[in-house]
C-alpha cells in the first residue's frame, strides 16, 4: 500500500468561498487622515463598535453613512425581514472597500477617490479627525486562494484600494499581472506585495487587457471600475483561449451619469 503523500505536498485547495456576514452599523470616529496622492485621501477609522468587524475578501465592499444636515453622528439601520431599514430620512450611503482592517490596533482605512464630485467625495475631501461617521457590512465576501498559477488584477482608480490589499495579500510564491488606468498620473504609487508582480499603469484598460496573453496554469481574472469599460474587460478576457469563466470576477464599481452604481458583469459562481 502506498502511503499517503505527507500534508505540504498535497496541492493547494483552489475552491472559491463565498461566506456570509451579519448585518451591523457601527459608529466611528476617523483619528487619522492621509493624502495618499494627489486624488486619494485614506481615513482611518475607529471605536468601541469596530469589535467584531471582519472583512474575509481583498474586494469587499461596505457601506459608508455619512451624517445628515445637523447631524453630529449619523444615523444606523436595522434589519426588517433581512433588509437594511432607516428611521427617518435614508442618509447617504456609498460602497466602498476595507482598505486595511487591524483587528489588534482596532483600525479600519477606506480610501477615497476625489476624481469626481459628489456628497462622499466632499465630505472625505474635508473630514476632520474626530468626525464621526458610520458604517454597515460587508455582508458577504468572496474569498480568492492565493494558491492560484497566476493572479490578473484589473482596474482604474477605484479598484485601486482593492488591489494593493490583494498584492499585500499574495505570497512570494504567486504571480501578479496587474494593469492599472488612472486618470491622473501623478496618483501612481508603490504598491507592496510578496509575489512577482508585473504591473503597468495604463491609458486605456480594455486595449491593455487584449493585449495580454493567458498564461498557463490555473489562474484567477479579477476586474473593477466603470461599468462600459469593465464591459469591454469581460469581452477581451472571455475572447482568450482557455480561460475559464468560473474563475473570474468583473465588476462595474461604477457607471458614467449614475450615483452610487455597483454591479458584478462575470462572478466565480
Amino acid at each position: 500500500m502506498n502511503a499517503p503523500l505527507p500534508l505540504a505536498a498535497t496541492a493547494p485547495s483552489l475552491a472559491i468561498e463565498r461566506i456570509r456576514h451579519p448585518l451591523q452599523g457601527r459608529h466611528l470616529q476617523v483619528v487619522r487622515r492621509t493624502q495618499v496622492s494627489p486624488g486619494f485621501v485614506r481615513l482611518t477609522l475607529a471605536g468601541p463598535e469596530l469589535a467584531g468587524f471582519v472583512s474575509a475578501g481583498f474586494d469587499d465592499h461596505l457601506k459608508l453613512i455619512l451624517p445628515s444636515p445637523g447631524q453630529d453622528r449619523p444615523t444606523l439601520p436595522t434589519l426588517q425581514d433581512g433588509r437594511p431599514v432607516f428611521d427617518g430620512p435614508r442618509p447617504t450611503l456609498r460602497d466602498y472597500t476595507p482598505a486595511r482592517f487591524d483587528a489588534a490596533a482596532g483600525e479600519l482605512d477606506i480610501e477615497v477617490a476625489l476624481h469626481d464630485a459628489g456628497p462622499a467625495t466632499d465630505w472625505a475631501a474635508s473630514a476632520a479627525v474626530g468626525q464621526w461617521v458610520g458604517i454597515a457590512g460587508p455582508r458577504g465576501s468572496m474569498v480568492v486562494p492565493t494558491g492560484f498559477d497566476w493572479h490578473w488584477l484589473l482596474g482604474d482608480e477605484t479598484a485601486l484600494p482593492a488591489i494593493a490589499r490583494r498584492l499585500a495579500e499574495l505570497p512570494a510564491s504567486a504571480a501578479a499581472t496587474v494593469r492599472i488606468q488612472l486618470n491622473n498620473p501623478a496618483d501612481q504609487r508603490v504598491l507592496a506585495s510578496a509575489a512577482q508582480v508585473d504591473l503597468q499603469w495604463v491609458s486605456a484598460l480594455p486595449a491593455a487587457v487584449e493585449a495580454l496573453a493567458l498564461p498557463a496554469g490555473a489562474g484567477f481574472v479579477w476586474a473593477a471600475g466603470e461599468h462600459s469599460d469593465m464591459a469591454a474587460v469581460r469581452r477581451a478576457v472571455l475572447a482568450k483561449p482557455g480561460v475559464d469563466p468560473k474563475r473570474m470576477r468583473i465588476s462595474a464599481y461604477w457607471k458614467r451619469g449614475a450615483a452610487d452604481h455597483h454591479e458584478d458583469l462575470a462572478s466565480a459562481a
